[in-house]
């Protein structure tokens, strides 16, 4: 069995230090626990034996494979391409890290033993690092909250307070649970509107390549044509407006080109400002197909963000910051600081929901209702269900009004440039039969 030094504090805090003995380091961590101790620094013991020589033995010189590795100097670390580096998890992996681990700790098995149990099976490298991390850190002292904070391109601050609440009432399987389920119907919403937009998405890039074949290709041979037959005499203001679209395109497709990426770079540092986001997304809400989807979905998400922190016990003032910094939406990030100065001064969630003028008479009444009956989590979740139920029946709707607006659409534009090279073609042919 290994020697651990060990540092701890007993129920009074007083720090308390010595060495024991243990098979690894989570079985070292279980025997202080047991002892009745909070441990803050467990570190194995180095021994390295000394050999016996006697006289008549030579001294042997090791040979360099078999020279322990020299420790690095102090002061030179290794350098590391972060820049590089790709340190994002995708949500479906963190959902099924999520809800596996709140199984195995719902299971009985100990924190630090379900993440190695996780680790050894996890395909992510990403998350794989970081969960070698995040042992290293519960096993030096750290509480898993802690350990997650330390990683906020991978956890953020709803998971982190999720935790540290459950760690709080002694529930965090319980907290772990709650958050995968938070994950699932999140990640199922926007895995339906991803597969909502991938047909149109084809369809106009389909419809994009052809009309750039139409006006590369077909319209400068119709402009020959024309050039030749018509001998000098102006073409139809149709005719024309097309062609110099098509020359546009043909001449000046990097001006083209320059100009739209300009205009997307000035949108995106508007975007950057307070006042420019705010615009934005009030654009956003007001408009007339996309807007009440992208309302009911901040809704949706405002309600069950709140509604799962508040239920995992985190204080609702605590939870109004996290659900602000996570709503997505100017607006709504707005409306959720003015109910966070509300309730700060002891005034009830309504009136300040119903100024916001976000919010649909339905989600207010049910939050009054689920603050004066103490069942507000309930409430908000409820609230969630209903808004992801009019998302998905608001986003049926818009597909299918927006396949026939879209051949429409085309047909106006392919219709367009085919009248345009046939005008000239039928004054070719009347003048002829003249």
């Amino acid at each position: 069995m290994a020697k651990f030094n060990y540092a701890a504090v007993d129920t009074n805090g007083k720090e308390i230090a010595g060495i024991l003995e243990g098979n690894d380091t989570t079985n070292a961590l279980r025997r202080i626990r047991d002892m009745g101790y909070f441990p803050t620094n467990v570190s194995r013991v180095l021994t390295i034996p000394k050999p016996s020589r006697s006289l008549a033995t030579p001294m042997r010189v090791a040979s360099p494979a078999e020279r322990p590795a020299r420790p690095a100097k102090k002061g030179v670390r290794r350098i590391e391409w972060k820049w590089l580096a790709n340190n994002k998890v995708k949500s479906k992996v963190l959902t099924a890290f999520t809800g596996q681990l709140a199984t195995l700790i719902n299971a009985g098995l100990p924190l630090l033993q379900g993440m190695e149990v996780l680790r050894e099976q996890e395909k992510n490298p990403v998350l794989r690092r970081t969960m070698v991390r995040l042992t290293e850190s519960v096993e030096g002292g750290s509480t898993f909250s802690d350990a997650l904070a330390e990683h906020p391109q991978i956890f953020n601050k709803l998971y982190v307070n999720m935790v540290r609440a459950g760690e709080a009432g002694g529930a965090l399987e319980v907290a772990l649970k709650r958050l995968a389920e938070f994950q699932e119907k999140a990640q199922r919403i926007k895995g339906k509107l991803i597969a909502a937009m991938v047909y149109p998405s084809v369809v106009m890039t389909m419809a994009i390549l052809i009309l750039i074949l139409l006006m590369v290709k077909v319209v400068p041979t119709f402009q020959q044509v024309f050039a030749d037959l018509l001998s000098g005499k102006p073409l139809p203001r149709l005719t024309v407006f097309v062609v110099d679209v098509c020359d546009l395109v043909r001449h000046r497709l990097s001006l083209v080109a320059l100009t739209a990426s300009g205009l997307f770079i000035a949108f995106k540092i508007v975007g950057k400002t307070v006042k420019g986001r705010f615009a934005i997304d009030s654009l956003k809400l007001r408009a007339p197909l996309l807007g009440p989807i992208v309302r009911k979905v901040g809704i949706g998400r405002f309600a069950r963000t709140l509604g799962t922190l508040i239920a995992s016990g985190v204080p609702i003032l605590q939870a109004l910051n996290i659900v602000r910094e996570t709503a997505g939406n100017a607006v709504i990030a707005k409306a959720i600081d003015r109910v966070h100065d509300a309730v700060k001064q002891g005034e009830p969630m309504v009136q300040p929901l119903k100024a916001s003028k976000v919010f649909p008479p339905m989600v207010i009444s049910m939050v009054g209702v689920g603050e004066k009956t103490g069942a507000l989590p309930d409430m908000l979740n409820k609230v969630a269900d209903i808004c992801d139920e009019e998302v998905d029946n608001a986003v049926g709707a818009l597909m299918s009004l927006l396949e026939p607006m879209m051949i429409v659409f085309l047909a106006v534009i392919v219709a367009t440039i085919v009248f345009a090279m046939y005008f000239p073609l039928l004054e070719i042919i009347l003048n002829g039969l003249q």
